[in-house]
């Protein structure tokens, strides 16, 4: 196996650009930064939201001698890349290859994560699943069509209702049963749920008990970017029209409210069903992702 020299480490000196961890003094910098590219950066401003002083998963490229932010990868099992260029790609791929593996998968813009992949595919290869592209998409008026009054957000006791559902919303998009190995996925649905951020239509099952026909997620929420993840309709409730409905209810619920500026998704290239929704609802394309799962 080829030896690889950290650039980061080696060249620092004569590179006018140097790779290192985002710190505590650096969070207004890393503000500034996804303040430039809200929508791609959505994950990464929460991540600095939630976080204290420490950002152990984070790291940037910054310039030299001033120091300025041109960059930033945040790695929390999934790892986004955002603003690197070809050189700092390089920088980043040796980065990763220098320590221990921990990352999953890699999500973000298209010419991040191919670019970060085309360099590590070698020695972390081959990849399980490359979803290549996915569709960036916004809306910024209201649906075209008219909501559903029945979806609302989730309440704290319906975590038992919402919980295998959301686990097979995740099967469904990504092809393995999150809840297997940790309790994490559950506590991210709790998460979720606690503050307002999954949205659910109700209906009954055979015997008449109460069970989730509808569920959306807003996975990521920041710096006024709300982005809808792990659309789900029950499966013999589909080609009804009732995703269409749901989710105008929940783009108007969010519009109203006056720190979401922005309302986003993305979504497979292939998957038509669900393009067709978007489209209906008023969804345009904004750019292209990319994920690579390890």
């Amino acid at each position: 196996m080829p030896l690889h020299l950290p650039s980061f480490l080696n060249f620092s000196e004569r590179s006018p650009f140097v790779l290192r961890r985002i710190r505590g003094g650096d969070k207004q910098a890393a503000f500034e930064f996804c303040e430039q590219n809200p929508i791609d950066t959505v994950f990464i401003r929460q991540n600095l939201e939630q976080a204290g002083l420490s950002f152990p998963g984070a790291v940037g490229i910054f310039s030299k001698p001033d120091y300025e932010l041109l960059s930033i990868m945040w790695e929390s099992g999934m790892a986004v890349p955002v603003g690197f260029s070809p050189a700092g790609l390089d920088m980043l791929a040796d980065y990763l290859r220098s320590r221990p593996k921990g990352i999953t998968s890699l999500v973000g813009p298209r010419d991040q994560v191919i670019g970060l992949w085309q360099r590590l595919e070698g020695d972390w290869g081959p990849a399980t699943d490359i979803r290549d592209p996915q569709y960036s998409m916004e809306i910024d008026s209201d649906p075209l069509i008219d909501g559903d009054d029945e979806v609302r957000p989730a309440q704290g006791g319906e975590g038992k209702l919402v919980f295998p559902v959301a686990v097979a919303a995740f099967k469904e998009e990504v092809g393995y049963d999150p809840s297997e190995h940790s309790n994490s996925y559950m506590l991210r649905t709790r998460f979720l749920i606690r503050h307002g951020r999954t949205y659910v239509k109700l209906g009954e099952d055979a015997s008449g008990q109460p069970r989730v026909i509808f569920k959306a997620d807003i996975g990521a929420l920041a710096g006024g970017v709300a982005q809808i993840q792990g659309v789900w309709t029950a499966p013999d409730m589909r080609g009804q029209g009732i995703a269409s409905a749901a989710l105008a209810s929940v783009i108007r619920q969010l519009r109203s409210d006056p720190q979401i500026r922005h309302v986003t998704l993305y979504v497979n290239h292939y998957n038509t069903p669900a393009l067709r929704v978007y489209e209906k609802l008023g969804f345009h394309r904004l750019s292209d992702w990319a994920t690579v799962q390890l």
